[in-house]
């Protein structure tokens, strides 16, 4: 099977269809977030940066996503990526979302109740992000650095998102964010899930009778 286009489409083009799917993607995403801290077996690393700076500052959960999305948007700019609808989006309705979620959902107390939500969080993710992302209303923050990234340098994406994400669970532990076994159990579901999902979710044009 060959993998589905995922390149940006211009709001303008059938968005009673598109914007739902990001907006709902998006929702989900942060809510899947906001579960898996709140199960206290591990984060994927960009939470537990999240986690450790939250712990540091009076800032929220959610309100410290969006300053780190902004602050990976300023790289946007030497790589020249553009952001689109998707991209703000992305920025403000996860903050708003897992903060949300977070305020509704206290911390597991019981072993049952954490992998419940460590697991019910890892698909949700990978569910959520296949439906933003095939969207195609632009990347997130932190997908835009990862190819910009990879377009400048010559790297392969793999290489790069490696490269990244072991950088920031690095920073995010020394800075006393929660590493688990959900870290590791998200770094190897997620790419399969989301490849699972994606073709059900991303949008094509159709076909001109």
């Amino acid at each position: 099977m060959t993998s589905a286009d995922l390149r940006p489409v211009p709001v303008t083009t059938a968005p009673a269809r598109r914007l739902p799917q990001l907006f709902a993607g998006l929702v989900l995403y942060g809510t899947s977030m906001a579960m898996m801290t709140r199960s206290g077996l591990g984060l994927n690393p960009w939470d537990v940066l999240h986690e450790g700076i939250a712990g540091r500052t009076p800032l929220t959960f959610g309100a410290v996503t969006a300053v780190t999305a902004v602050g990976v948007l300023a790289l946007w700019f030497p790589l020249r990526q553009r952001p689109g609808v998707g991209t703000v989006a992305n920025v403000l309705v996860i903050a708003v979302t897992v903060d949300v979620v977070r305020w509704v959902l206290a911390d597991a107390r019981s072993l049952p109740w954490q992998v419940t939500l460590l697991v019910g969080g890892i698909l949700l993710n990978a569910l959520a992000t296949a439906a933003y992302v095939g969207a195609r209303l632009g990347p997130g923050p932190r997908d835009g650095l990862m190819t910009g990234l990879a377009d400048r340098t010559g790297r392969s994406v793999r290489l790069v998102r490696t490269g990244i994400e072991l950088t920031v669970l690095a920073v995010g532990w020394l800075l006393g964010g929660t590493v688990g076994v959900g870290t590791v159990g998200y770094a190897l579901a997620i790419g399969p899930l989301t490849q699972f999902f994606l073709p059900h979710l991303v949008w094509t044009p159709r076909a001109p009778h």
